[in-house]
């Protein structure tokens, strides 16, 4: 077959040498399409991916966005009824006799002649009165 090769020889005349041209100027646009074609595909997923990426992110930002509302959510339900019990002491406060009684049981104040007794309170430890039996 090497032989074959040899014994081919190449007309150089204007016309084939038009032909060859033009031949290799189609090939040169063909691969110039591929390349650019390539990396049109390059950059399409350079983009994808960089979107992709965006995305996931985006989402795990949001998941701990809806976790961190649902502590304060949880948060503001308790400091609701935190803020009721405080107000409902307040409107307490405002009466006098309930004052005086807090003051009594609280600061051991006394009104004139009275006498208070302070008495020990008593444990509900159970360990305590198992042992003592």
């Amino acid at each position: 077959m090497a032989e074959e090769k040899k014994k081919l020889a190449t007309i150089s005349n204007p016309y084939t040498k038009k032909q060859f041209q033009k031949f290799q100027k189609e090939h040169r646009q063909l691969i110039f399409k591929r390349r650019r074609l390539a990396v049109f595909f390059a950059v399409a997923a350079v983009i994808f991916i960089v979107m992709g990426v965006q995305i996931f992110s985006e989402r795990q930002k949001l998941s701990e966005l809806q976790d961190i509302k649902v502590t304060t959510q949880a948060e503001s339900v308790k400091l609701d009824d935190k803020v009721e019990t405080l107000q409902q002491e307040v409107a307490l406060l405002k009466n006098d006799d309930y004052v005086a009684k807090l003051a009594r049981s609280r600061y051991y104040y006394s009104k004139d002649g009275e006498l208070i007794f302070v008495l020990p309170e008593e444990s509900t430890d159970s360990s305590s009165n198992s042992s003592a039996k």
